[in-house]
C-alpha cells in the first residue's frame, strides 16, 4: 500500500530542509576551521616573522660593531677578562633598548635586544626580551631579571630548556660585556615572584652577588608555570678607548672570547643615548617580596607560552 501524494511531498520537503540545514552547518564548520587555521598561521608563524624583523631593527639601532668572522683577523686582540667592579648603567626609560643577549648554547639564534619593561604591547611583543622594572641592571649587585616569549613573537627564549649548568649568557651594552654563567634552573608557579628578588628565592635578603635570571612561560604553549634560569657574573670586559668590542663564540658553546674591533667612530659616553627611545616614561618600581594590592606582578603575566 503506497502513501498519499501529500504525505510524500511533506516528507520530501522535510528531507530537503534537513539537507539544507546540514549544508549550512557544514559551511559554518569549514569557515570556522579556516578562521582557526588563519589564526594559528598568524600566531605561530607570522608573529615570528614580524618579531624577528623588529628585533633585528632594534639591535641595528644600537649601532654595535658586528662580531668578526674567524677570517676577519689572523691575530685578533682579545679583551682581558676583569673581575673588579664593572660599570653599571642607570635604569632607562620604559621601552628603551639598552643591551643585547647572546647565548652560545643556542646555535643559529640571532642576537636579541633587551629593552626596559615587561608588558606585552610595548616590549615583549615588539622588542623581544624585557627587563623587569626595579631589578638590577647588568653587572650590578643584585638580580638582573629579564623575561621573554617562549613561543610566538620571535620567541627569544624558545630554547631555554637546552641551557646547562656552566653555560655562558653574554649581555652587551654600548661599551661593556658581561659574561654570566648558568647556575641553576627551576619551574615555579606564576605567583612565585621571589625568583626575581635581589637574592633569588630569598625576598628581603641583602644581595652580595651579581646575578641574572631568565623567565618565560612553561610548558610550551601554556602559561600555567614559569621556567626559570639563574646565573652569576663570571667576568666582564670593556673596550679600550677608540675600540669597539665584538663577541666571538667558541664552537664548544662553553667558552667565550671577546675580540676588539679596529678603532671606530666615538660612541656615547656615560649619560649618552645608549638605546632606542621608547615611550619616554620610567617604569614603575616593584618592591619585591612585599605584598601589596594592585594588578598582577609582571612575572604572573602571560609571556607567550
Amino acid at each position: 500500500m503506497t502513501g498519499t501524494p501529500g504525505r510524500s511531498a511533506t516528507r520530501g520537503r522535510a528531507s530537503n530542509a534537513a539537507y539544507a540545514g546540514l549544508g549550512v552547518v557544514g559551511e559554518l564548520l569549514i569557515t570556522l576551521g579556516l578562521l582557526l587555521l588563519g589564526f594559528l598561521v598568524w600566531q605561530l608563524w607570522w608573529t615570528d616573522v614580524i618579531g624577528n624583523r623588529e628585533q633585528a631593527q632594534a639591535v641595528a639601532a644600537l649601532a654595535f660593531t658586528p662580531a668578526p668572522t674567524s677570517s676577519a683577523s689572523a691575530a685578533p686582540v682579545v679583551a682581558t677578562p676583569r673581575h673588579d667592579d664593572p660599570p653599571v648603567l642607570a635604569e632607562p626609560s620604559h621601552a628603551t633598548t639598552f643591551a643585547t643577549l647572546q647565548v652560545p648554547r643556542w646555535t643559529g639564534e640571532p642576537i636579541r635586544p633587551i629593552s626596559q619593561g615587561t608588558d606585552r604591547q610595548t616590549v615583549l611583543d615588539v622588542l623581544g626580551i624585557g627587563h623587569y622594572d626595579g631589578t638590577a641592571m647588568p653587572g650590578a649587585i643584585g638580580n638582573f631579571a629579564v623575561a621573554g616569549h617562549r613561543t610566538t613573537f620571535a620567541k627569544p627564549f624558545n630554547r631555554i630548556a637546552e641551557l646547562q649548568l656552566g653555560d655562558p649568557l653574554v649581555v652587551r651594552t654600548a661599551d661593556t660585556w658581561y659574561v654570566y654563567t648558568v647556575t641553576s634552573t627551576q619551574i615555579v608557579r606564576p605567583s612565585d615572584v621571589s625568583v626575581i628578588a635581589p637574592v633569588p628565592g630569598e625576598p628581603g635578603a641583602t644581595p652580595t652577588e651579581r646575578s641574572i635570571t631568565l623567565t618565560t612561560c612553561h610548558p610550551m604553549f601554556s602559561a600555567t608555570q614559569r621556567y626559570i634560569v639563574h646565573g652569576t657574573l663570571a667576568y666582564w670586559a670593556r673596550s679600550p678607548p677608540g675600540h669597539r668590542s665584538s663577541c666571538w663564540l667558541r664552537e664548544d658553546r662553553r667558552r667565550v672570547r671577546l675580540d676588539l674591533a679596529a678603532p671606530a667612530r666615538p660612541h656615547p659616553g656615560p649619560g649618552g643615548d645608549r638605546g632606542r627611545p621608547g615611550g619616554g616614561r620610567r617604569g614603575r618600581v616593584l618592591r619585591l617580596g612585599v605584598p601589596r594590592p594592585g594588578p598582577p606582578h609582571a612575572l604572573q603575566q602571560h609571556h607567550g607560552g
